[in-house]
């Protein structure tokens, strides 16, 4: 008997983009957790958005919220560079759970924050507003 109403089994119903998972690249991130500077890992690896937001996370816990800022931009962009090459369109989710996506959103969370303490609205809730869309966990988690 024929299907009246036949359905792909990866259609997404919500309508909206998948989900971008970037690929991994282990080694900043094995670095940081050996303790090696954030600078030092951004040197070696300056496509790493994870390095730039602890740049920034530790420019901003210092008081240096201009540092903080310019960090934090890096780590943004940085990001938003390998998204597209993973063929992120500009909007749609990125998991926190997918931990290679963990260092642009907490680059996107660092520059909310700075752009908040040097008093760009704008910037701040435009961020702040990417980062909920993006992940709504690593907005909860980065708080």
């Amino acid at each position: 008997m024929p299907q009246t109403c036949p359905m792909a089994i990866h259609e997404n119903l919500l309508g909206g983009p998948p989900p971008t998972h970037l690929p991994d690249d282990p080694g900043p991130r094995e670095l940081l957790a050996g303790g090696t500077s954030p600078a030092d890992v951004a040197a070696k690896y300056p496509t790493s958005s994870l390095a730039w937001a602890r740049l920034a996370d530790e420019a901003f816990e210092r008081g240096s919220v201009v540092e903080s800022y310019a960090y934090a931009r890096t780590g943004y962009h940085r990001g938003l560079d390998s998204l597209r090459r993973s063929g992120w369109k500009g909007h749609g989710p990125v998991p926190w759970e997918h931990e290679p996506n963990r260092g642009f959103l907490r680059a996107l969370h660092a520059l909310a924050r700075a752009a908040q303490a040097i008093g760009e609205k704008e910037e701040y809730e435009r961020c702040s507003q990417f980062l909920k869309d993006s992940s709504p966990e690593a907005a909860e988690v980065l708080g």
